[in-house]
């Protein structure tokens, strides 16, 4: 696996990650916090059905420069940037949670580089109040798009979560997460193969995941979402405690063509084991 850095257009450096397996390319667009590292642990299954899978670190994660005030549409240049010092001309895209929006920014604004999505367990539009409301009773989340500034914002996540993101491996009694999802936090395997995403995600403190809540706050408005024209898939878990799954249903209403798949026994984590699969079937449409 190649885990190196590349120089974006204005000169920030972009972290990235390179399985080199034989087969389709698949960008990987991590959740918040992330980090290149996420879908390390799938590589084997992944490189199984078929697809290389090519991880990249968003501004203020991992090896990648900070980008202050940027939104979901910067980070468009940075992925273009991987795939083209890797000689990629298409591939699919994963997008993860807040990785969602990312994915879907991609197919919108180079169509002719996207094969096709999956959009999983994802943050929909929050220009849609509902699912923005929905949102607001995870710790954090409403006062960090309700800060003053920036500055504020980096402080209230440090208390939240702390510089280095100690505090998300502390048991929280506000969210209750599923059995399927309690399973896999049960797994030593699991928790083993967290660790080093964790500590990318962080490897910066905590810009990267501040600036990820500040871009998705105002909604998806820095790019448009209906000029999407490859498949979509948008996978979720019934049983989702992080993101609920009205979410998902918003989403499939909006992106044109896309089709909704809902694991109802499926959580925010255990649903990721479901993504090879739906790349499977989306790029066969």
């Amino acid at each position: 696996m190649i885990d190196d850095v590349v120089t974006a257009a204005d000169g920030r450096s972009v972290g990235y990650t390179d399985t080199q397996a034989d087969g389709t390319p698949v960008l990987w667009c991590n959740g918040g916090p992330g980090s290149r590292l996420e879908g390390v642990g799938m590589a084997p299954t992944a490189a199984e059905a078929g697809y290389r899978l090519v991880g990249l670190d968003r501004p203020g994660y991992g090896r990648s420069t900070p980008l202050p005030g940027r939104t979901i549409a910067d980070g468009v240049p940075d992925a273009l940037a991987v795939l083209d010092h890797l000689g990629i001309e298409r591939c699919a895209v994963a997008g993860i949670s807040t990785g969602g929006a990312h994915a879907l920014a991609l197919a919108a604004m180079a169509p002719e580089r996207v094969l096709g999505v999956v959009a999983c367990c994802a943050l929909t539009d929050m220009r849609w109040d509902e699912g923005r409301a929905m949102l607001t009773v995870n710790p954090g989340v409403s006062e960090l798009w309700d800060a003053p500034d920036r500055a504020a914002a980096l402080a209230i996540a440090v208390d939240m979560l702390g510089e280095d993101g100690a505090k998300l491996t502390e048991p929280d009694p506000d969210v209750q997460l599923p059995p399927a999802d309690q399973a896999m936090f049960a797994d030593p395997e699991f928790l083993a193969g967290l660790a080093p995403n964790l500590v990318a995600s962080f490897a910066q403190g905590v810009a990267g995941y501040v600036d990820d809540r500040l871009a998705d706050g105002p909604g998806w408005g820095s790019f448009d979402v209906g000029a999407v024209r490859c498949p979509v898939t948008v996978l979720h878990g019934g049983s989702d405690t992080v993101v609920a799954v009205a979410h998902a249903h918003h989403t499939a209403s909006i992106v044109p063509g896309a089709r909704l798949v809902v694991l109802d026994d499926r959580g925010h984590f255990s649903i990721l084991p479901e993504v090879v699969a739906a790349l499977s079937s989306t790029l066969a449409r």
